[in-house]
């Protein structure tokens, strides 16, 4: 069984997803990062990009940023801070 971490993905009108997460993918300024529960510490910036959400029981949520963000992760938690999004969901990623 994979450890969860919590998952906050926020743009200024709403919060996108909130809720616990297995793994999360987001666009870097130097590439795609990985995070996982017990992750170091982190913060960082974000570009345009693929954002893929594992959640608990193989339920995935992708999504699709326009814009730029910040990512922290902090004692098991992560926060992704987004100017603006496209949500879709793809189950067969």
């Amino acid at each position: 069984m994979q450890k969860s971490f919590f998952l906050n993905i926020l743009i200024p009108e709403k919060t996108l997803y909130k809720g616990s997460a297995e793994s999360i993918t987001v666009p870097g300024e130097i590439g795609y990062l990985g995070i996982l529960a017990e992750h170091a510490p982190l913060m960082t910036t974000l570009v345009p990009g693929k954002i893929v959400v594992r959640g608990e029981k193989d339920s995935n949520a992708v999504f699709h940023s326009k814009g730029k963000g910040f990512l922290e992760v902090l004692k098991n938690k992560v926060t992704v801070l987004l100017e603006t999004i496209e949500e879709k969901s793809d189950p067969s990623y």
